[in-house]
């Protein structure tokens, strides 16, 4: 089983309105409202392709029971560790005579000890065999840490341990060789001290060296150039098609599900990573996730090359 888990999940409102004037009342266009947070997204592309998966988090509040049975609505099995806290609503408004998108994102609950204890025994029932996808930022209490901790636990249950964290903790879970490590280039940069400028060599030798250090792959996205896959024997580069940005929300949680799809349906490499940059792109071209109706006509701009020494 796949289990994805998402420690700051939050309802996503998207606003649409023509200008955005301060101390006036500004009317919308049209909204919608979502159930988002990183993890929960993954869980979405993969039942969307076909994945049976269970969406594990922490939350608390009507908001959150709105999370959950939208979940439920899409057959996704979730269990949630319940907080007194109110899951988080994060607001993003795309101002049409300006062509920008302003994102309002909020902390988040406080989570306590024992609600994270809980967590941790949730986690012990996993078994070999599964995955476990990490996603996204977490709620207030929860500090970053938590990550080696779990990523030891994964080790020793066999478990495939996917993470896509901006955490620099992350590196600290290398020793522990998880699956699947997804950073952004800002992120790599971060964490490896890497120059404000960086060429996409720099960065893949950057992605090398979170091989080396015991990460079994790297899925390194790189935004509107696209996105490069390192592994412990190769490194493909695939290009972005070209597209007309919506929403970039969820982009990257699209590309991570749809990859962690194509790993189980046994795709090749170059495949999975074509179909991956294409759904991703989908995304960001639509108010929420891809339904997938047009990523196969995506991949057609898409060319997945083998980078050398």
């Amino acid at each position: 089983m796949i289990y994805t888990l998402t420690l700051n999940p939050a309802i996503d409102l998207f606003i649409e309105t023509t200008q955005m004037k301060p101390n006036t009342v500004n009317r919308t266009n049209n909204s919608d409202v979502q159930a988002n947070g990183k993890g929960i997204n993954v869980s979405f592309i993969l039942k969307r392709l076909g994945i049976d998966n269970t969406a594990l988090g922490i939350g608390g509040g009507f908001t959150n029971q709105y999370i959950r049975d939208t979940l439920t609505q899409n057959q996704i099995p979730n269990q949630f560790i319940t907080i007194d806290g109110l899951t988080r609503i994060n607001v993003f408004t795309r101002v049409l005579d300006q062509q920008q998108e302003y994102k309002l994102v909020n902390k988040g609950p406080y989570v306590n000890q024992k609600a994270q204890t809980n967590l941790l025994k949730l986690l012990d029932k996993l078994q070999s065999g599964d995955w476990l996808c990490i996603s996204g930022s977490f709620a207030q209490g929860i500090e970053p840490d938590i990550l080696i901790l779990i990523a030891q636990k994964m080790q020793q249950k066999k478990v495939r341990l996917v993470l896509d964290t901006s955490y620099a903790a992350v590196l600290e879970t290398l020793r522990y060789q998880p699956y699947l490590i997804k950073p952004n280039e800002a992120e790599l940069a971060r964490w490896l001290k890497l120059p404000a400028q960086t060429t996409r060599t720099q960065l893949i030798h950057a992605a090398q060296e979170l091989i080396q250090q015991g990460a079994q792959n790297v899925l390194l996205s790189l935004g509107a150039q696209g996105a490069c896959l390192i592994t412990t024997k190769r490194v493909y580069y695939g290009n972005a098609p070209e597209i007309n940005v919506l929403n970039t929300a969820g982009s990257g949680d699209t590309m991570l599900g749809t990859f962690i799809a194509g790993k189980i349906q046994h795709l090749t490499e170059q495949a999975n990573l074509r179909r991956s940059i294409a759904a991703g792109s989908d995304t960001a071209q639509q108010s929420w996730i891809t339904d997938f109706t047009h990523v196969n006509a995506l991949t057609s701009q898409i060319h997945i090359n083998e980078i050398k020494e």
